[in-house]
């Protein structure tokens, strides 16, 4: 692996560098190796063409059975998804692969994340056979990447998943589906593996699992009062248990990568966290640990199993027996640590305390009873973007890798997304003349300018911005 410990790494797209920025930054300020990169996901994109192709299974989509009008309510009522695939029809024209390869050459791009959609190659699981057309379409992908010179960086589990381990495991909730994925992951281990030297195990977990089985907006769909109204499902317990199965799939896969494949593949392998930085809303102790509860749901949640072999201690004071045990023989699985975190970080936000005084739980914080707010007395936090609660607040990134960098052991990590949502309700010439994007690009690639010095505790070497390359909602980042 390229970094050394205590180097703090990140990764996503090219905008922020390659946009025209109001001092122009040259890409020889930043160190050599530095990556700039591009990112999407399989659902994203690709569940249209393989529909019309006849070459996936049914896979179960992140979001299904929602109605147009339903998704632009998500969007401005504060739920963070992407919504422009709704089971195989999408929004947004799609653009060949191909295509994308080649632009994102002519940009300079020289890293690549995208993820595999676990449905296009084990159409039914384990039990089904593997789908030969969906290896050689990623073969393809693979070779037109490195053919260019950009670094193939492959995400396993984007949300999205067979439909048959819904109906034979209920998806996370099942202890099967760990076994499923760990034969899934070798699959591809096998396949992509003399080419792919970034692995990433699942993309934001903690994100997921929140909104799956607490807040019922991702498939499939399940919660109970007070966090959400849906036909079934419990708020107070399924998270947690379709959280521990992630984790354990994900270790089973990093053990399975770590005894067979990586010392002759030469790869890494880590897992990606969805991460806001929390601050406080007042100087009072109350919302100080308002501010620490919502980093320990947000970040603990996953990152201190993997690290330290149990969850963190505000969650199991908090949830008591509605959180998981580790196992002695869980706990040994998880001593194989990761290569590296992937950090997907759009904005830092304020905390309030909601065990001392009400607040609605409906929110993506209400697990850690803890409210959100970008607003002080008043004031904004910092200029809001599209994506209703995320705001252009570049020191956040800062604060973010210098907290998990510390926490976690000096682990490597890479900034896997980061980016700009812009509202598409503008004329063309705002939206060509962005200068918000362009204001929030600088802000953060300047961060990464800043901590990409030798001298500095962290030494970045690589920064960028989610950028779905074909399609995607406008008001996504």
């Amino acid at each position: 692996m390229a970094a050394a410990t205590g180097m703090v790494m990140l990764l996503a797209a090219a905008l922020a560098i390659l946009a025209p920025p109001a001092r122009a930054l040259d890409r020889g300020e930043f160190p050599s190796g530095f990556l700039f990169g591009a990112a999407t996901s399989a659902y994203q994109l690709r569940h249209r063409r393989w529909k019309e192709r006849g070459r996936s299974g049914r896979s179960l989509p992140p979001v299904h059975g929602t109605k147009s009008a339903d998704r632009q309510s998500l969007l401005t009522n504060c739920h963070v998804m992407d919504l422009n695939c709704t089971k195989y029809q999408c929004t947004a024209a799609i653009v060949p692969e191909y295509e994308d390869v080649d632009l994102m050459h002519n940009l300079g791009v020289n890293s690549y994340r995208f993820s595999i959609s676990w449905a296009r190659i084990l159409p039914r699981g384990r039990l089904g056979g593997i789908n030969s057309a969906g290896i050689a379409f990623y073969d393809r992908l693979i070779d037109a990447l490195l053919q260019k010179g950009i670094e193939p960086f492959v995400t396993l589990h984007h949300f999205d998943l067979p439909y048959e381990l819904e109906t034979s495991y209920g998806s996370w909730l099942g202890a099967g589906i760990r076994e499923e994925f760990d034969y899934y992951a070798d699959v591809c281990f096998q396949a992509f593996g003399d080419r792919v030297k970034f692995w990433t195990t699942f993309n934001e977990p903690n994100l997921f699992t929140k909104f799956a089985y607490m807040l019922g907006v991702y498939s499939p769909k399940r919660c109970s009062p007070p966090f959400g109204n849906c036909n079934s499902g419990n708020s107070q317990q399924e998270p947690y248990v379709a959280a521990h199965n992630i984790i354990m799939s994900h270790a089973a896969a990093v053990d399975n990568y770590k005894k067979n494949y990586q010392a002759k593949q030469g790869g890494s392998i880590g897992i990606v966290i969805s991460m806001k930085f929390y601050e406080p809303l007042t100087n009072t102790m109350e919302d100080i640990l308002a501010a620490q509860q919502a980093l320990a749901f947000e970040i603990h949640w996953f990152l201190d199993p993997i690290f330290f072999g149990e969850y963190p201690k505000e969650m199991r004071e908090m949830l008591s027996s509605d959180l998981p045990e580790f196992t002695p023989a869980e706990k040994r699985l998880l001593q194989n640590k990761v290569d590296f975190i992937g950090v997907n970080h759009y904005t830092a936000i304020y905390t309030k305390d909601c065990i001392s005084s009400p607040c609605d739980l409906n929110t993506y914080e209400g697990n850690a009873l803890v409210f959100a707010t970008g607003e002080r007395d008043g004031v904004q936090i910092r200029e809001p973007t599209a994506l209703c609660g995320f705001y252009d607040v570049p020191e956040g990134m800062e604060q973010i890798l210098r907290y998990v960098n510390q926490r976690y052991e000096n682990a490597p990590v890479y900034v896997t997304e980061n980016g700009y949502s812009q509202y598409n309700n503008n004329n063309m010439e705002d939206m060509i003349n962005d200068v918000g994007r362009v204001n929030y690009l600088q802000g953060f690639s300047h961060v990464s300018l800043q901590l990409s010095g030798e001298e500095q505790r962290c030494v970045v070497t690589s920064y960028g911005v989610s950028w779905t390359t074909s399609s995607g909602v406008s008001v996504s980042p």
